[in-house]
Order: C-alpha cells, then structure tokens, then sequence
C-alpha cells in the first residue's frame, strides 16, 4: 500500500525551478507484509513500511527518510520491531535492510549503509554489512565475526522503489518469499546475492571517496586535510572545523609527523 503525503517544499518560481533543475523534492509512505524465508526453511511474517523523502534526482526515487519492520519470531507472542530513523547527519536513514533471520531465538538483521555518507559514518565496512543482534530486548551491533555461520541469505526484498514487478507487489500488500528471491535476482553485485564474509575488491557506493565528519552535521574530503603544509597544521585544521580527535585524519595521513 503506498499514501502521498504533501510536499514539505513548494516551488512557485520559474527561476527557482530552472535553478534546482536536475533535482525534487517529494514524500511517499509505504507499507507491506513480507513473507521471509529463515535459514532453516520456516518462514515468518514481516510488516513492513518505509517513509520516502527529500531532494533527488529526477528519474530516481527519493530516499528512505525512515523505515520500520516488525515480526514475531517462532514460538513467541511478542512482536520485535527494528527501525533505521532520519538521521540529520546524512539527511535520511542510515541504512538498507538486507537480511532479517533467527537462530536459536535471537534474531539478526544485516543492513547496508545507505548511500556514500553514511558509508564513511560507519567505518566504510567491507564486505559492505552492518550486523545486529537482538540482546536484552534491544538490538545491539556486533562485528561480523559474531554474525552466526548459520545464516547466509538475503532474505528480504533489497529496492522497493522504481520497479515495476517490485511496486506491483508492494501494492498488493502482500510479498511472497518466491517472489521476494525473484525480485532481488535482478542484483548482479556479489554482495547483494549472499552474505560475504571476506572482503571484496569493489565497495560501497560507486566513486564513494573517503570523508570526514566536521561541525554540526558537515562532511569534508581527505584532500582537504591532506592539502595542509604539516602535521601541525593539519591538527589546527581540524580544530578549526570542529573534527573530533577520533575522527582527524592527521596522524594517518602525515604518519604522526
């Protein structure tokens, strides 16, 4: 099922129009069930819904600003909701949700960061995955090496925007696992086929380069640190912008000279 909700922008001028040119602005809201194949062949219900905003380019779908998916895990009566919520650094939620399995009781969920931004917040991973673990009614990152074994497909449907076979499902309001797997063969990436546990040689968004966060929200290149005469001035660069000790980039940029 798919509602419109107002446009937060309205643009009345033709000279405003001719300046954005390339890119919109625009709100939808979706939700869904999602019929997911675990590990060990059951399957559960997942209910899903995802909020669309904010500038684009025209041709392509706006981003996910939020998104919520809720399920209850086999043999229990407690509904388990994992969400990706606007993050104001970024401008929209910080990931993609690939996969959503339980072992052993627990439930996981993998997700991939959402975009080049949010591909530098969370440590440029590779393979290009980030882990979560349902513990103590909370869901808590862990590195993939206390990802299980176990669990190695994406289950889920991957881009549900833009697709025609995709939005006719969505509408219908109900997925099918077989068509879930259907709609995401399309994905010819071999991170989108399986869950990878070694690295691989082309990661994240394409011409991603490495940034660094600054200030209230801002992201600077490497060339900007990079481009300073010295270690020294590097340090003050930093300062100057606001970029926390951990994430300055001079030591390993002038080898802590």
């Amino acid at each position: 099922m798919r509602t419109s909700c107002p446009w937060l922008k309205r643009v009345t001028k033709l000279g405003l129009i001719l300046m954005v040119g390339v890119s919109m602005s625009a709100c939808s809201t979706t939700s869904w069930k999602e019929e997911v194949l675990l590990h060990d062949g059951s399957k559960i219900i997942v209910e899903r819904s995802q909020i669309r905003e904010g500038r684009h380019e025209i041709g392509q779908g706006p981003p996910i600003k939020e998104q919520s998916n809720t399920f209850t895990p086999p043999g229990s009566n407690k509904p388990i909701t994992w969400k990706s919520e606007f993050s104001a650094d970024i401008g929209h939620a910080n990931f993609y949700l690939l996969a959503l399995d339980i072992l052993n009781g627990t439930p996981y969920i993998v997700t991939n960061p959402a975009g080049c931004l949010a591909y530098n917040k969370w440590g440029r991973p590779n393979p290009p995955y980030i882990f979560f673990k349902y513990v103590n009614q909370q869901w808590k990152q862990i590195p993939l090496a206390e990802f299980p074994v176990e669990i190695k497909q994406l289950n889920v449907v991957l881009d549900t925007y833009g697709h025609g076979d995709v939005e006719r499902e969505v509408k219908s309001g109900f997925i099918s696992a077989d068509s879930v797997k259907k709609l995401n063969s399309d994905f010819k990436q071999e991170e989108f086929k399986t869950i990878l546990r070694e690295p691989v040689k082309r990661v994240g968004p394409e011409g991603c380069a490495k940034m660094v966060p600054y200030g209230k929200g801002g992201w600077l290149g490497l060339d900007w640190f990079s481009d300073q005469p010295s270690y020294e001035a590097c340090l003050k660069f930093c300062e100057s912008k606001g970029v926390s000790p951990q994430n300055c980039p001079c030591n390993f940029l002038f080898k802590g000279k």
